[in-house]
């Protein structure tokens, strides 16, 4: 059935035979002498079968290998268009990670996107999280792809929520997560929900991202700091649910901005936990201008 696709969504024979080479390399001649096979050849191909622009192709030919042949890449091409890339999304892709004209339809594309079918995504669902999560391309599909959807899906307790985040934009994916001490993780999440996030939040990710960077240490230093300054225990957790960042400042620096913010400008603590982002900004180039 692949083969059948490929093929179905192949490009003319008239456009494989124009440029059967065009490496950026070198090739033989009739004569048995090697000679330079056109620089045009590669930005032909690339403004012929995906639409690029002639300068656009020119950028991202720079970052092609060399070629023999329009086989690989004709297979690929074919491969993403039966799974419903086109026009601008295939030239993202391309424009993002040009190598991937080069890579093996059969034993590198079909795996991960046989994957995501597994779980449950649709065609339609599957383009869009590529093009989210585009390093899904890069990942080993047994060894890298398939035991990090496996502890994400086992993180957020179903593989619903799982489905919702990676419909979305979260780079959760980027986490090499499967190599992480699974206790680790299971403290991490205990944290999560401790602050009152549950996982089917769209705030858990963003928290698990900020928590795994705090320890608790730091956490109850900062809760003592802000205690101080007159918020209460309940004010501090909403603060960090509205915009958990700030507690990856230090523990000086936090006490420095909330010296200016409640002694010299005279916001009231309670006010500074509603809206925690000026925390996260500049003290001298932002905040006290």
């Amino acid at each position: 059935m692949l083969h059948s696709l490929v093929r179905r969504h192949a490009l003319p024979p008239s456009t494989q035979l124009r440029c059967v080479f065009f490496s950026t390399g070198t090739s033989v001649s009739s004569s048995g002498t090697t000679a330079s096979p056109d620089p045009h050849f590669m930005v032909e191909y690339l403004v012929n079968t995906c639409g690029f622009s002639a300068d656009d192709a020119s950028k991202v030919s720079k970052s092609l290998p060399c070629f023999q042949s329009t086989e690989k890449p004709d297979a690929v091409l074919g491969f993403f268009r039966s799974h419903g890339f086109d026009g601008a999304n295939l030239r993202k892709i391309i424009s993002w990670k040009p190598g991937f004209l080069c890579r093996d339809v059969e034993n590198s594309l079909a795996p991960k996107f046989k994957i995501l079918r597994d779980m449950g995504l649709s065609e339609s669902d599957i383009a869009n999280v590529v093009l989210r999560h585009p390093n899904i391309l890069y990942l080993d599909a047994q060894n890298a792809l398939l035991p990090r959807l496996k502890v994400w899906e086992s993180l957020f307790g179903s593989r619903e929520i799982l489905l919702r985040n990676l419909r979305g934009y979260n780079r959760f994916l980027t986490t090499s997560i499967e190599n992480v001490n699974p206790e680790s993780l299971r403290a991490l999440v205990d944290r999560a929900e401790g602050l009152g996030v549950p996982r089917g939040s769209g705030m858990f990710l963003w928290i698990l991202d900020v928590l795994q960077g705090v320890s608790t240490e730091k956490f109850e230093a900062q809760l003592k700091l802000m205690n101080n300054f007159g918020l209460s225990n309940s004010d501090f957790i909403a603060a960090i649910k509205k915009f958990p960042r700030f507690l990856l400042l230090s523990i000086e620096l936090l006490q420095r901005k909330m010296e200016f913010l409640v002694n010299v400008v005279g916001i009231s603590p309670s006010d500074v936990a509603l809206r925690p982002v000026p925390l996260v900004l500049c003290l001298e180039k932002r905040l006290i201008p």
